[in-house]
């Protein structure tokens, strides 16, 4: 298989045309019949045993074209695309030229390449300079904070329940004296004043008690996710089983010594002080970041292909989706939770994703300018943090990375030095 054209053509786009040996051709049409070959009836024949120029006969040359032409384009195409050198920035859009069992098989591969950056003023940016404080009060929310992690559940015998309780609640939903679906529960875990509920489900269980029996009465919003219910008045028939109130560790000595490597709540709360000023510090050093990239982007001029986006948009997604993964739910359930489609959510994920290219277009225009590039210090150093992170022996690490994970290792180290080189050369006023 060999690259046969580059064609350029307008508006960041180039035409590759691969053909692809006769011999890989037949190699995948056999491929072919062995994976189908269980599925095809031929009277006469058992199941399996049909020969591959029988059923061509039958059903026509083409019958295994399809699955041979998916099982040759994803390579031919990967090995095209190096060969030609271009910056490919998005999916391909494939054309078939021609396939023909004797005959190299020919595709045309139309791509968008990355686009042209014309920078503006990347040095001197003035950025508003900002001051780093910590109070008192948020050393004490701190302290609120973690006492709240290690706080004891426990029972509340006779009292009422108050707001910021939990009580466990068996219940069920009737619209217009019929139960309706998703609307029942046993055992179900609600803390007073989460607003996990709608409407004020969890304010009307406030003053009651453990066996307690109430009638709940809310209305659904009207943009409530599930359309049948959308502004509709329900009752709530709970029972309230169990009530349990956090009880807060008392902020002393004892209590520093339980959470931290300090013996007094002075010393803790000075730790808590820097660690405060360290978070604070970071995200000054981020923000600040942003207000410079952000007038470097505003400054230069680039036109990004709509289909650049929808690739940013689409890796995006699967990151967001592999979140929700690790928090124990899929995007079938987020969509059900928060009332957005596929298209909302991915029309929200827009503005983001151009966001991201324009930086980092710019980021690599500027590092090309001023000549910077991954040293291999810093390549290996970030080798060994990689093969920390997955707990694996750098040099395995190493094997197993080919040139165009080496190449994207790279690009990221010297795009991260032109954040640091333009940050260098801000003007804080």
């Amino acid at each position: 298989m060999n690259l046969q054209n580059v064609e350029k053509l307008e508006g960041n786009k180039a035409k590759l045309t691969v053909e692809v040996g006769a011999d890989v051709v037949e190699k995948a049409l056999q491929n072919a019949y062995q994976k189908q070959k269980n599925k095809i009836n031929v009277p006469g024949f058992r199941k399996g045993k049909v020969p591959r120029a029988m059923i061509e006969r039958m059903y026509g040359a083409g019958i295994f074209y399809e699955d041979a032409v998916n099982a040759m384009i994803p390579e031919a195409y990967a090995d095209a695309a190096t060969e030609s050198g271009l910056e490919i920035v998005a999916r391909p859009d494939i054309d078939i030229v021609q396939i023909e069992k004797g005959k190299p098989f020919i595709f045309t591969a139309e791509v968008i390449l990355k686009p042209e950056v014309t920078l503006g003023e990347y040095k001197g940016i003035e950025v508003e300079k900002t001051a780093v404080e910590v109070t008192e009060e948020e050393v004490e929310q701190e302290v609120e904070r973690v006492r709240n992690q290690n706080a004891r559940m426990i029972p509340v015998e006779d009292g009422t329940i108050e707001d910021g309780d939990e009580a466990k609640i068996d219940f069920e939903g009737f619209i217009d004296g019929e139960a309706f679906e998703g609307g029942k529960g046993t055992d179900y875990p609600l803390t007073i004043g989460s607003h996990s509920f709608i409407d004020t489900f969890e304010e009307q269980l406030i003053g009651k008690k453990t066996g307690d029996e109430v009638d709940v009465n809310v209305t659904f919003p009207e943009d409530y996710n599930q359309e049948s219910l959308q502004g509709k008045p329900a009752l709530f028939k709970v029972t309230i089983k169990d009530v349990k109130r956090k009880e807060l560790p008392e902020a002393d000595d004892d209590f520093a010594q339980d959470v931290s490597e300090f013996d007094t709540m002075d010393e803790y709360k000075a730790d808590l002080k820097k660690q405060i000023t360290e978070r604070k510090e970071q995200q000054a050093k981020n923000e600040k970041e942003d207000k410079i990239l952000e007038k470097i982007v505003a400054n230069s001029q680039m036109e990004i292909p709509d289909p650049m986006i929808d690739t940013q948009v689409q890796n995006m997604l699967q990151d967001f989706a592999q979140r929700l993964q690790a928090q124990g739910l899929n995007m079938d359930q987020y969509m059900q939770f928060t009332g957005m489609t596929a298209d909302s959510l991915q029309e929200q994920m827009r503005p983001q994703a151009v966001k991201r290219i324009q930086t980092r277009l710019v980021l690599e225009a500027i590092a090309a300018a001023e000549k910077i590039e991954a040293t291999d210090e810093e390549y290996e150093a970030e080798i060994e943090k990689m093969a920390s992170m997955y707990q694996m022996e750098k040099d395995k690490l190493m094997e197993m990375i080919g040139e165009s994970e080496k190449t994207n290792i790279t690009s990221d180290i010297a795009v991260q030095k032109a954040v640091d080189f333009v940050v260098e050369h801000a003007k804080e006023v």
